[in-house]
């Protein structure tokens, strides 16, 4: 069965689910159950229905068929007795490992049962909730380089993915056709991918020269970044109590009180483990936050996983490259909690912490006041253009400010750096007119 089919159909009905884990020696209960239980989260976020958890301690997981032989029967059993049509796995399966566990579970359940691991559920969860063209556009990349290697034949149901007239080669097998009508679309999309792309690296550099300080609003899914955007600018982003609300990345101007403009970016969540595939599919999308001044980090206060999770926003940022920018923790959720955790206080900076609700509104007016502060500290993104015969003023950027890039051209080098405003004042002559896009300069 084709990754294809099995997400489509899951998508088109309420289904009832199992959820495997192996609790293998790496791991111990206590992560292995939080891990399920966000699990069962994202089932439900893609609408499906938890019938059980089903755990199986051993030392690894079966390479065959990521369960033992005995614990595989009892689960075929359970689906059999129970109606039970979706088994969903908390591992990321080989394709070898997903087409041995449907073969054997059919087997004992008497019927077909779909197997599906963490990533493709995260996948379809994505690929339901995107909305823009370029959302769709990346969640089908990441969801067709996934696929590939997991193609295999099984009946008729390749047919969805077929390749067509004019494709086939002389001895070439339906699962081949099938490889190469996937290769070709990964390519047309990544074609499409980057034409859009450069229209955002443009629109960025026009903000970018425009000197208004920017603002990206990140943290892990559900921590409720899209409720404070709404909040604070009257977005109209949907925001709802589900992982993944919000996929696409949307920007709005807010006023502080002195009258000084910043841009808020709403962004794309993060989660433990997210697929490989989707993070590189969305790094263009991810990665504005590396193009802003400062970050606003959103935690759920009220999540009880609220520190580790904090540990996986950080751990994502700095393998994105965005490091050393100014940072505002705002601990969500404080109507949900009586007290705020002391471990989370510890590990936020106290200096730049800010306690919240985004949903009533209590705390708001502090999270302007440190907003304000953030802004008045003059610290951007500047664009300058330096002769290559003035190479010495790159050098000094590099010692007194932070360069986030560098582009040569043709006698001048095209330079992205965070400056302060006596810094900025110092290399007037060299920073790039305001709404000057990156492709005029070129010319």
């Amino acid at each position: 069965m084709s990754m294809d089919k099995r997400l489509s159909d899951f998508r088109e009905e309420s289904t009832k689910a199992v959820l495997c884990a192996v609790l293998s020696s790496d791991k111990d209960e206590k992560e292995t159950a939080v891990s399920l239980d966000e699990l069962e989260r994202l089932l439900e976020t893609a609408g499906g229905e938890l019938f059980a958890q089903l755990v199986q301690s051993r030392q690894a997981p079966d390479n065959a068929t990521y369960l033992g032989r005995g614990k595989l029967e009892e689960l075929g059993a359970l689906c059999r007795e129970n109606d039970v049509s979706l088994v969903v796995c908390d591992d990321e399966l080989s394709p070898s490992q997903i087409k041995n566990m449907e073969d054997a579970l059919e087997k004992t359940a008497e019927k077909e049962i779909r197997v599906i691991d963490r990533s493709m559920l995260i996948l379809d969860i994505f690929a339901r909730h995107a909305v823009s063209a370029e959302g769709k556009l990346q969640v089908e990349l990441a969801q067709l380089r996934y696929s590939v290697p997991r193609l295999y034949g099984k009946g008729n149901e390749m047919s969805r993915l077929g390749g067509g007239i004019g494709t086939r080669g002389p001895g070439e097998s339906k699962l081949e056709r099938d490889r190469r009508h996937v290769q070709r679309r990964i390519h047309a999309l990544e074609e499409q991918l980057t034409e859009l792309v450069r229209s955002r690296s443009v629109r960025r550099a026009r903000r970018e020269n425009a000197g208004i300080f920017r603002v990206s609003i990140v943290g892990y899914t559900n921590a409720g970044k899209s409720t404070l955007l709404n909040r604070l600018t009257d977005a109209g982003v949907l925001a709802e109590d589900k992982l993944f609300a919000t996929l696409d990345t949307t920007t709005r101007k807010f006023v502080l009180p002195s009258g000084r403009e910043m841009l808020l970016t709403d962004t794309v969540g993060f989660i433990r483990r997210l697929p490989h595939h989707l993070i590189e599919a969305f790094r263009s999308t991810l990665e504005e936050a590396k193009y802003t001044d400062a970050l606003l980090v959103v935690i759920d206060a009220s999540d009880p996983e609220c520190v580790s999770q904090l540990e996986v926003t950080e751990k994502l940022l700095y393998d994105l490259g965005i490091t050393e920018k100014p940072i505002l923790y705002v601990l969500n959720k404080c109507d949900k909690t009586a007290a705020l955790p002391e471990e989370l206080i510890a590990r936020a900076n106290r200096d730049r912490m800010v306690a919240l609700s985004a949903l009533d509104g209590r705390g708001v007016p502090r999270l302007v006041e440190e907003l304000e502060r953030l802004a008045a500290e003059g610290r951007r993104l500047f664009c300058l253009k330096i002769p290559t015969s003035e190479m010495g003023v790159l050098h000094r950027l590099y010692e007194a400010s932070m360069v986030e890039d560098v582009e040569y051209f043709d006698g001048y080098a095209r330079v992205i750096a965070t400056l302060d405003e006596k810094t900025a004042g110092q290399l007037k002559k060299y920073l790039v007119l305001p709404n000057r896009p990156k492709d005029e300069e070129k010319n």
